[in-house]
């Protein structure tokens, strides 16, 4: 019962924070190729640039598990939010002085910071049962869902103060998101804080993960999974510019789209989704979905095809992210939770630090439709790697129907 009171408390901290979190992230990154090119960069610039994130992000974040499984979650998610608020800071500095350089130096020390989302997950799998895992994911990924429906909104609209008020904006969210962890959020890890010993690393968890091969194919799908999703980061901005000729407002409202898609899925649906279609084939669903959706990107010349193959994508994302994060979970050993977590975010680091450098040179050397057509393929290769999970005994199968008296 108290574990029970304390996991729907971090459930609400948890929310919270990602909302305050990625309200910062939508308010500045739909519109960072625009900001790109208004600094004299180019669709490649723009993915060297997401590319620079991802990769400090991917060194950083399994430091950063390792160190939320030894110390606890509160001082990590804490100090990404204070960076984060550090790096949105020089964001802005270098909007208001069209200096491309200081915004390379934001993006990297925001992803050398990016460990919250990772001891969020940890914190909430620290007091969830397998039964409530994808339920309490499903929350955090709601938060993640809203602030990506909010912060597009309001960057589109903050933007007409000037190019550097919305990163200022998303740095004071920061910073509002670290007050509340401070004064509001409990230690999930204290307890077990010295039990994962000085040397473990990304190989020790594993080494040690009771299901070796599960883990990995959850792996390979983050990294396929993410590969798909900066393809839609890095080049939507550009393709409707340039087919449809809309501006950064409306490149908002289409993030805004998808971001409230993925706050009804995962905030409303997805709990009992998941249970009455068990995990593994709901999250073969969603891949499926994300595949049509980047399909249609690739092929829309129209708002209306182009809409309706956002909805497809938000809905895709929608059932994976909690999906992911549930089953990560489950293949993990408990003493390297933390570090197995963020493992998984490394791997979709790994996409995100070369899927953006070749979106971009595919998008330039090639074509719009062309990052969104290899976009599918990667979704559709998730698919079939997801349906590999079953055969793992990875993910709850779908609760059976009661029997009905004759």
């Amino acid at each position: 019962m108290e574990r029970s009171r304390l996991l729907r408390r971090v459930e609400v901290l948890v929310f919270f924070t990602v909302f305050l979190d990625l309200v910062g992230f939508g308010i500045v990154i739909p519109m960072l190729p625009l900001y790109v090119q208004s600094m004299g960069g180019s669709a490649r610039t723009v993915g060297v640039l997401l590319g620079c994130f991802s990769f400090t992000q991917l060194l950083a974040t399994p430091l950063l598990g390792k160190y939320s499984d030894r110390y606890g979650r509160r001082p990590v998610i804490l100090l990404s939010l204070v960076a984060n608020a550090l790096a949105m800071g020089l964001f802005a500095l270098a909007s208001h002085q069209h200096l491309l350089p200081l915004l390379f130096l934001s993006r990297i020390l925001a992803g050398a910071t990016s460990g919250n989302l990772a001891a969020c997950q940890a914190a909430l799998a620290d007091l969830s049962t397998p039964e409530t895992r994808a339920r309490a994911m499903g929350r955090l990924g709601a938060g993640i869902g809203l602030g990506l429906v909010l912060g597009p909104l309001f960057g589109g609209l903050l933007a007409e103060w000037g190019a550097w008020f919305p990163p200022l904006a998303a740095g004071v969210l920061a910073l509002l998101g670290a007050l509340g962890v401070l004064f509001f959020m409990p230690e999930t890890h204290r307890a077990e804080a010295h039990s994962t010993p000085k040397s473990a690393s990304r190989f020790t968890a594993l080494r040690e993960t009771p299901r070796p091969r599960a883990l990995t194919l959850v792996l390979l799908l983050y990294f396929l999974v993410f590969l798909t999703m900066t393809t839609y980061q890095v080049a939507l901005a550009l393709l409707v510019q340039t087919r449809l000729g809309w501006s950064s407002k409306e490149v908002g409202y289409v993030f805004a789209l998808m971001g409230g898609l993925g706050f009804i899925i995962q905030g409303v649906l997805i709990g009992p989704l998941s249970r009455a279609v068990g995990e593994v084939r709901l999250l073969v669903l969603g891949t499926l979905l994300l595949c049509a959706g980047m399909l249609g990107v690739s092929l829309a010349s129209a708002p209306l095809p182009l809409i309706g193959a956002v909805v497809l994508v938000g809905m895709g994302m929608g059932f994976i992210q909690p999906l992911l994060s549930s089953l990560a979970s489950q293949a993990a050993n408990p003493s390297y939770l933390g570090v197995t977590l963020g493992l998984a975010q490394s791997s979709g680091g790994l996409a995100r630090t070369v899927g953006p450098v070749a979106s971009g040179a595919l998008y330039s050397s090639l074509g719009p439709s062309v990052p969104f057509a290899a976009g599918a393929i990667a979704a559709f290769v998730a698919a079939l790697l997801a349906s590999l999970l079953n055969r793992e005994g990875l993910g709850r199968e779908p609760h059976p129907k009661p029997a009905t008296k004759s």
